[in-house]
């Protein structure tokens, strides 16, 4: 199976971000003012994009935002991976912590990326979110 994680434009992840999120809303509800500020990065899986993310650093925090994966390609590895080369592309980029809103019911597989509750929930469109976040640690920094 040959896979590629590669920058792409935010018009790119409308249309994932639109069938998995938020299906019964309009697209216009998955897109983000703040879009051409960020970066977005995709997965392919034999040409095709299944997994996306949307990335937004600010003074040397970042926040990943619209983390979606087809539906038909979830539970195959290709989120992990995504997220994973994104992580690391971040510490690279010398950020000092990455933080996202998470849906309640995703919380554990973002814990196995050594991302961490916080006390800071809140509500939208009728989901449950909780912030959760990691702190850059001396053993994620190469040397």
């Amino acid at each position: 199976m040959k896979i590629e994680i590669l920058p792409i434009t935010p018009e790119d992840t409308w249309d994932l971000r639109h069938r998995v999120m938020w299906p019964d809303r309009p697209i216009d509800y998955v897109k983000l003012e703040e879009d051409q500020n960020g970066l977005h990065f995709g997965l392919k899986a034999e040409g095709h994009l299944v997994s996306i993310i949307s990335v937004f650093i600010d003074s040397g925090k970042a926040q990943f935002r619209k983390f979606a994966t087809d539906a038909a390609q979830q539970g195959k590895g290709y989120g992990s991976q995504l997220l994973q080369f994104v992580i690391r592309d971040l510490l690279d980029k010398g950020v000092t912590s990455i933080w996202c809103n998470a849906r309640e019911e995703k919380t554990g597989f973002y814990e196995k990326f050594g991302l961490k509750k916080t006390n800071k929930t809140f509500v939208k469109g009728g989901i449950d979110y909780v912030i959760m976040e990691k702190k850059v640690e001396v053993n994620d920094i190469k040397v």
